[in-house]
């Protein structure tokens, strides 16, 4: 099982007219509104729970019928800009918390507080509102976080080579040197993210850690990445590299834990979302693994090393049925906790609920104890993590740049100056001074 499966292949242009949002009564759905909904494919467990959330909202109410399709991810950019082109975008789909405020800015979603209740939004983290918020207007429901980095390691393998099975690394000077104890010929000792894309954004927190800011200003008008404190950050990625503590080509893209569950690596990062893998396709190799937050540069816990990312739900922004839609949403993330409970079960809790409600029925769920890491994560990543920045795709790509130009053994300097003026130049063609905040 991996994160988010992909199906391969794009649907035909033909598909897309049978799954567009419209207007008014629809005549093949019995008299009732129908309001369609877009999820990007996830693991089969998770697709199966959206497909039963819909059933339900279908089934408690006459007015509206939801009809429900998976997108696989590697189709969907595509597959959105030919039905937003053809007028046949959904009406609801889902949405990285990154992306809430640049698509709330060019007008692609709508505002949903007027068409969601007040006392809906109650009980949902401070953070996570600011996330799907922009000019004081809220643009997507939030439905889970997970944070992006972890660190999972193995203790039958950390007690192999002499180190404390209960005493993971707490700096990344102790990460290389736990890293090249563990390394053998048949495990690595450290699998991270080893490409531009990958590192562009499962290092989020560890930018906030090594430089206490992102790479470009917090109101997007200048860049920020010719900071030497990001130098540590190239520095550790470099040297994992030189060292053979990583492997030299990467095991899986960074979300897929399939590699560690393997035996590949003695440790490795990787999201929240890791745990359920682990849990589902591994589980002899559980009693084995151990979880803490990804080290930090100067050994202190308590600074951020992981971002929160997830997932929300948001209302496209030419749709019709804007209320329709609401209402749907409303019923499935803000109603009933049970609902979206089990979801958190269906994913082995390897995510966290924003709303007090849901988290607190989790909490008292005995089920929750299959996830033998899940109050780690937590207790010591969750709590200090940073909410997921919301620029442009190509800053966190040209940062990405900086870090596999370090690893491929360029010289640091000149990375990170590259980056600063390719971030200089972003802004600027993208008109972003002034646009928003990363904090």
């Amino acid at each position: 099982m991996k994160r988010r499966a992909l199906l391969g292949g794009l649907a035909g242009a033909a598909a897309l007219a049978a799954a567009g949002c419209g207007s008014g009564k629809d005549s093949g759905s019995g008299g009732k509104t129908e309001v369609t909904i877009w999820q990007q494919k996830f693991t089969d467990q998770e697709d199966a729970w959206y497909k039963k959330a819909v059933a339900a909202y279908n089934a408690a109410q006459d007015k509206v019928k939801v009809v429900h399709q998976i997108v696989p991810a590697d189709a969907w950019d595509q597959k959105m800009k030919a039905a937003q082109a053809a007028g046949k975008a959904p009406d609801v789909f889902t949405l990285n918390y990154n992306k809430v405020q640049g698509f709330a800015r060019t007008s692609q979603i709508q505002a949903l507080d007027g068409v969601i209740a007040a006392d809906k939004w109650a009980g949902l983290q401070e953070s996570v509102v600011g996330s799907i918020s922009y000019k004081g207007k809220k643009y997507g429901y939030p439905m889970l976080v997970e944070p992006s980095a972890v660190l999972y390691y193995r203790k039958d393998l950390f007690a192999k080579a002499g180190l404390d099975p209960e005493k993971p690394p707490a700096s990344w000077a102790e990460l290389i040197d736990y890293g090249r104890k563990l390394t053998t010929k048949q495990v690595s000792g450290f699998s991270t993210a080893g490409n531009q894309i990958d590192m562009g954004w499962s290092t989020w927190g560890l930018q906030w850690n090594a430089a206490g800011h992102l790479p470009i200003s917090d109101d997007w008008s200048q860049p920020r990445a010719g900071d030497p404190a990001y130098k540590q950050l190239l520095q550790a990625y470099q040297d994992l590299y030189k060292q053979g503590i990583m492997p030299k080509q990467p095991l899986a893209p960074y979300a897929d834990a399939t590699p560690f569950g393997q035996g590949k690596a003695a440790m490795m990062a990787c999201g929240s979302w890791a745990a359920s893998v682990l849990l589902s396709d591994f589980p002899k190799v559980v009693g084995n693994v151990g979880a803490a937050p990804m080290p930090s540069f100067d050994g202190d816990p308590t600074k951020p090393t992981a971002t929160l990312g997830g997932w929300t739900w948001v209302i496209d922004g030419k749709s019709t049925k804007a209320q329709a839609a609401a209402e749907f949403i409303a019923y499935v993330l803000a109603g009933d906790p049970a609902l979206l409970v089990d979801y958190f079960k269906t994913t082995k809790f390897s995510k966290y609920s924003p709303r007090t409600a849901v988290a607190d029925t989790i909490s008292s769920d005995p089920a929750a104890k299959e996830n033998p890491w899940a109050q780690t994560i937590q207790d010591k990543v969750v709590k200090y993590a940073k909410p997921e920045p919301t620029y442009d795709w190509s800053i966190s790509l040209a940062f990405g740049k900086a870090i596999e130009k370090a690893l491929q053994g360029k010289d640091i300097d000149t990375a990170l100056k590259e980056a600063d003026a390719e971030i200089k130049d972003i802004i600027a063609k993208n008109n972003l001074a002034g646009q928003g905040t990363t904090s």
